[in-house]
């Protein structure tokens, strides 16, 4: 069965999209820690990160790497961290987090909800930040 992430790739479900190549899409969590947060999947399906080929591998991590530029262009922030946890959803995926301390990228805190519409400005501001090499 498809993992929910195989079903925003093939546009099943909608996302807040922020950047997407042939092999990678990046969208916004609808449960964020912070505004900005970010999960990056390869478009193929694989559950554990560490089952993806080498090449693959480094090439999501080379995406993830230019969605933080654009994020970190666009969400004010020391930092934008990165979390490999995989449990949630049986599809590699890397979570991008804008941070000013520590705390900011602890997974026990209380998700954020924010307005659709101001998500969608966000995703828009931050697809337009991305520049892609």
């Amino acid at each position: 069965m498809a993992s929910l992430f195989s079903k925003i790739v093939k546009g099943e479900i909608p996302c807040y999209k922020v950047a997407e190549t042939n092999d990678y899409l990046a969208f916004l969590d609808i449960f964020p820690l912070k505004q900005g947060h970010t999960l990056v999947i390869p478009k193929k399906e694989t559950d554990y990160i560490f089952d993806i080929d080498d090449q693959q591998l480094a090439g999501l991590h080379v995406f993830s790497k230019q969605v933080a530029h654009a994020i970190k262009k666009v969400v004010p922030c020391k930092r934008i961290g990165v979390a490999v946890i995989g449990l949630e959803v049986p599809h590699a995926h890397i979570h991008l987090v804008p941070m000013n301390e520590m705390n900011d990228i602890n997974f026990d805190r209380p998700k954020l909800k924010l307005p659709a519409h101001e998500m969608q400005q966000l995703a828009q501001a931050i697809q337009e930040a991305f520049k892609p090499s």
